[in-house]
């Protein structure tokens, strides 16, 4: 798992100009399990960021925005597919072509963020459940979970279905899905180990 957050109030304003767009790209297919902890504003390239990420963790007075458009500007780091995919496209239109800005409590709203905090003393104990409940699951099945939405989600039901069945087959060749069965006969907490 990897998490990722910024300091004081701000998760990331934005990047600077010459930035690698690869930057994000890089974050977004990483097959482990993703958490962004905004802890404050999430503006821009910074909304693009944590957009990357698999689940979200925010303040519920952090700031959400893509208003690169009130500059002459558009999202180049990917907020323009993400955004939709996650928000819808009429509250993603809405965002991006009025520059608006949300708090973390319409942003929890939207689905944009998965988990909210009311201060930054909560937000780290929800990280810390959130990093403790991905980190005990099998790391194998939780990419291949992964895996299946993320590509599935590009797919007719059929093909992600078919996808989702050769995924589970491979898993069942895991030696951690061999523990998780061991485990749960010998009614114990299983001992992931990834292979």
């Amino acid at each position: 798992m990897l998490a990722i957050t910024g300091s004081g109030s701000i998760f990331c304003r934005g990047f600077d100009s010459n930035c690698d767009a690869r930057l994000v790209e890089s974050l977004a297919v990483i097959s482990k399990p993703t958490v962004a902890i905004i802890n404050g504003y999430a503006i821009d390239e910074g909304l693009e960021l944590a957009l990357a990420a698999d689940i979200r963790v925010a303040l519920e007075d952090a700031h959400f925005g893509l208003t690169q458009i009130h500059r002459g500007k558009l999202p180049r780091f990917g907020g323009t597919q993400r955004l939709p995919r996650i928000v819808g496209a009429a509250n993603a239109l809405r965002m991006m072509l009025t520059s608006r800005v949300i708090d973390g409590r319409e942003a929890a709203r939207l689905g944009l963020v998965t988990y909210l905090a009311k201060d930054h003393h909560e937000l780290a104990r929800i990280a810390g459940e959130v990093a403790q409940a991905i980190i005990t699951r099998a790391p194998l099945a939780a990419r291949l979970v992964k895996d299946a939405v993320l590509k599935g989600y590009d797919m007719t039901i059929d093909q992600g279905i078919r996808l989702e069945e050769d995924l589970y087959a491979l898993l069942q060749t895991t030696a951690d899905r061999a523990e998780g069965v061991k485990a749960f006969l010998e009614k114990r907490k299983p001992l992931f180990r990834g292979a």
